[in-house]
């Protein structure tokens, strides 16, 4: 099939017409209406600086349904004694820096560059994408961010600068998405930490159908610090 290549006309064509790694579209840009309209029918942005904007259906997506978690001994340890405070939505571009700031095994640069950090900032403003921190001793240690429409969270990225702290934070989202009936965290991508905490893969077909499901709710709208108390 076709990569397709994006007009000044915010719309994308479907996600099952995307190459066979999942590759549907170059360019347009990341205005917040495209980017909205993207995750809203099941498509995300990633590339490098070095490349044009590329749109992504994978025909597989990892997702985490709430109650699903695999808490193992040692988080839930650190969870309890490990000295975390765990705050929601109190330093949203923080968390997106030192996200972009991490280099992960495979890759020499980030797909978080400034273009990613000003719309996800105007998401964060419109209170449509969040951030869980985990704190140390008033230093921000681990954390992550992504978008939430309906009843969905899609997670974005994750930084650790102590042992256990990003999991920490996935593992309060997690939470949250239970006690506020969210029907899945989307994780985008398999990676073995995400898999070692319960998420695992679904044919496309299936995650547009969760998706649909979860769309048909009013998104949680605002600054989840709100929440903090139920944490």
């Amino acid at each position: 099939m076709p990569v397709y290549q994006l007009s000044d006309t915010i719309a994308f064509p479907r996600p099952d017409l995307a190459e066979e790694d999942g590759l549907l579209a170059v360019g347009g840009d990341l205005s917040f209406e495209r980017v909205l309209l993207a995750y809203e029918i099941g498509v995300f942005p990633w590339y490098n600086s070095n490349q044009p904007i590329l749109w992504w259906s994978p025909p597989k997506r990892m997702i985490l349904y709430p109650g699903k978690m695999k808490v193992i001994k040692s988080l839930r340890k650190a969870i309890v004694k490990g000295g975390f405070e765990v705050k929601i939505d109190t330093a949203f571009k923080k968390v997106m820096e030192q996200c972009a700031n991490v280099r992960r095994k495979g890759q020499t640069e980030t797909w978080i560059n400034d273009q990613t950090i000003t719309v996800f900032t105007e998401l964060h403003e419109r209170g449509l994408a969040h951030s869980f921190e985990v704190w140390y001793k008033n230093e921000l240690v681990g954390g992550l961010y992504g978008l939430s429409f309906g009843r969905a969270f899609f997670g974005e990225s994750m930084f650790t600068e102590m042992t256990d702290a990003s999991k920490v934070a996935f593992y309060h989202l997690h939470q949250f998405a239970v006690k506020q009936g969210f029907h899945f965290i989307d994780c985008q991508l398999h990676n073995d930490h995400l898999a070692s905490l319960g998420a695992y893969e679904v044919p496309r077909t299936t995650y547009l159908k969760e998706l649909s499901k979860a769309l048909a709710y009013p998104d949680l709208k605002g600054k989840w610090i709100h929440y903090q108390q139920t944490l």
